[in-house]
């Protein structure tokens, strides 16, 4: 199973938004922020995260880049339950049971945009405001034969915590 982690490849994140997210958070495209937004909404570092953040599943920060890789069962859980816990402490959904099923297709759809990508392939995303509200794209830039293991975190399925 796959998913991506935020990839900070320098600062440019801590400098271009409001609450950029660490390395290595499990990310998901976060879209749904931005589903009341306007034109008018678009200014400075806001306008940067709607443009192209993705949303970091630990700090609910944004970044720029993110990397596919494998993520275990437990992980995968792990993160659909702070996400749907977002969902409540954050947006007003009235309950975690509400939240998740939420969370889970949020999650369901960034991990099928990266199952069928090589570990390391970075993931963009761009985002504009359509008539019909938000649009977006995204773009893979394959993996390099350098690969990224020093910027991407990978979990192997005997990763547990207090190892």
């Amino acid at each position: 199973m796959k998913l991506a982690r935020t990839l900070r490849l320098d600062i440019s994140d801590t400098q271009v938004f409001d609450h950029p997210a660490n390395p290595g958070e499990w990310a998901v495209s976060g879209g749904f922020a931005f589903s009341n937004w306007e034109e008018g909404d678009l200014v400075g570092k806001a306008r940067q995260a709607f443009a192209n953040g993705w949303l970091g599943l630990e700090s609910f920060g944004r970044a720029t880049f993110v990397a596919v890789t494998r993520i275990t069962p437990a992980e995968y859980a792990a993160a659909t339950e702070a996400l749907a816990c977002h969902f409540v402490e954050g947006w007003g959904a009235p309950s975690l049971e509400a939240a998740r099923p939420v969370a889970e297709e949020e999650l369901a759809h960034m991990r099928a945009m990266c199952e069928d990508h090589p570990d390391n392939t970075i993931l963009t995303v761009a985002r504009e405001l359509t008539g019909a509200g938000v649009h977006e794209t995204f773009r893979v830039i394959p993996a390099q034969a350098a690969g990224l293991e020093s910027f991407a975190v990978h979990a192997t399925p005997d990763d547990t915590p207090g190892n």
